[in-house]
């Protein structure tokens, strides 16, 4: 199993909302995930991102892989 940190659609249309998920690879976007590791609210002035970075590290350390667009949210960590 290869898993992958990335983000996961919630919210209303036009207003999104984003879990930072770990999931399978072959899993779909928005389909069945390992752990929810935080949120990301790209709709507010400040773009809030929290996360539980202790569980971040560890998912790293497992092989997990982060998307792009989470590798950059991390980062900001």
């Amino acid at each position: 199993m290869a898993a992958k940190i990335r983000l996961s659609r919630k919210g209303k249309r036009n207003a999104p909302f984003y879990h930072v998920v770990v999931a399978d690879e072959g899993k779909p976007r928005d389909g069945s995930f390992i752990e929810v590791l935080g949120t990301y609210d790209p709709t507010h002035k400040e773009h809030r991102f929290t996360a539980k970075k202790e569980r971040i590290e560890y998912w790293l350390s497992k092989g997990a892989t982060p998307s792009e667009t989470v590798s950059k949210l991390i980062r900001t960590l």
